[in-house]
């Protein structure tokens, strides 16, 4: 409802200023009237239920089709009671009924709550109802009558087209959330298997540890079918370090600051497992002798973690092709997790002077939350 809302805030406040015109006009013309009286009646319940209805006119969810109903009563009656009530010269003269533009807004209510087939219908009882109780058919009426049926018809087919490009975009944002959940699953499930092959490779006898990760990625794998989301990360700061120094070794070397790098939860889990996802193609790709170096940088309005090898590289164009065929580490393991964390991923390499990939997270503002 939040593209409709201004409009429906345009309506009420247009039914404030036309019952403001419409009492000037009468305190100005109220001597000439043949039951001046009358007129006074008929405008202090016109200011009650205008007064009333300002905040249902305000918002669609209270605009409840009686109360278009009785709105649309309203505007009939002070016409036909203008023609009564006024002189009859006055009225064979064309001057304006006693709601004069008061009467629009019943016709754009209309057209705020049912598009324009209900605003023409609208416009069509107010166009009748000058025609046969106010003045007949004259040239000012059928002046009138068109520019209100054309309004009304013009403002209900905008507000039509907005619900139909609101209902498309909120789709839109619903298939695009769900693609970005169901990749986040893939990644995981995609760094899984590799830890599971990983443990066949390096450990084929134990079985139990084996046995467990297979049943992870079992329900993982299962979960991503079913299209459902994966558990919720937990929320406050964590230590980037904590989750990146596991990876020292003989062959690993990591470089942190002396104080700790936090991130939101959320954002350090990934930029971790981006960091595995990296180390895992050395491990692949650059051979088991190759060595690699990991550099932790916190700054003021990010957090960049370099991991540089000396393997034998890769030529330019070759990621482009693993993507291509399918393997898709580079992809979503690494550049799709940052960029859901609204960072960068960077890859450099030179064929024979090893690789460098840089991965940058910027710090969320004061106030949000992972």
């Amino acid at each position: 409802m939040s593209v409709e809302m201004p409009l429906w805030r345009a309506i009420s406040y247009f039914r404030l200023l036309a019952l403001a015109y419409a009492l000037l006009r009468y305190f100005n013309s109220y001597l000439q009237f043949d039951h001046p009286v009358s007129g006074w009646i008929y405008f202090g319940a016109l200011v009650i239920w205008t007064l009333a209805t300002t905040r249902a006119f305000a918002d669609p969810e209270r605009c409840t089709w009686p109360v278009l109903g009785v709105d649309l009563t309203f505007a009939v009656f002070g016409i036909v009671m203008s023609g009564i009530i006024d002189d009859p010269a006055r009225v064979h003269a064309g001057v304006p009924t006693l709601p004069t533009i008061w009467a629009a807004g019943s016709v754009l209510g209309f057209a705020g709550k049912g598009g324009w087939k209900p605003a023409v219908f609208a416009g069509a009882v107010v166009g009748a109802a000058n025609i046969f109780g106010h003045g007949g058919i004259t040239p000012d009426n059928i002046h009138n009558i068109v520019l209100l049926l054309v309004a009304g018809g013009a403002i209900g087919h905008v507000i039509e087209l907005a619900r139909a490009s609101e209902a498309v975009l909120t789709r839109a944002l619903q298939v695009e959330a769900a693609t970005r959940e169901r990749e986040r699953l893939s990644r995981d499930i995609h760094d899984g298997v590799l830890q599971v092959l990983a443990l066949v490779h390096r450990q084929e006898g134990d079985a139990a540890e084996l046995g467990r990760l297979a049943g992870e990625q079992e329900r993982a794998l299962r979960a991503l079918m079913a299209g459902g989301p994966l558990p919720e990360r937990p929320d406050g700061p964590t230590d980037l370090r904590r989750l990146v120094t596991p990876h020292a070794d003989e062959r690993v070397t990591v470089s942190a600051p002396a104080t700790p790098v936090l991130l939101p939860a959320g954002a350090a889990g990934e930029l971790a497992a981006a960091v595995a996802a990296a180390l895992d193609n050395v491990r692949r790709h650059a051979g088991d002798g190759a060595r690699a170096w990991i550099l932790i940088e916190d700054e003021p309005d990010a957090v960049t973690v370099s991991i540089r090898d000396d393997g034998p590289g890769f030529p330019a164009g070759r990621l482009a092709e693993a993507e291509q065929d399918g393997r898709l580490g580079v992809s979503q393991s690494i550049r799709g997790r940052l960029l859901d964390l609204g960072g960068t991923a960077e890859l450099y390499s030179v064929p024979g002077e090893g690789a460098e990939v840089e991965l940058r997270v910027p710090r969320p503002r004061k106030g949000s939350h992972d």
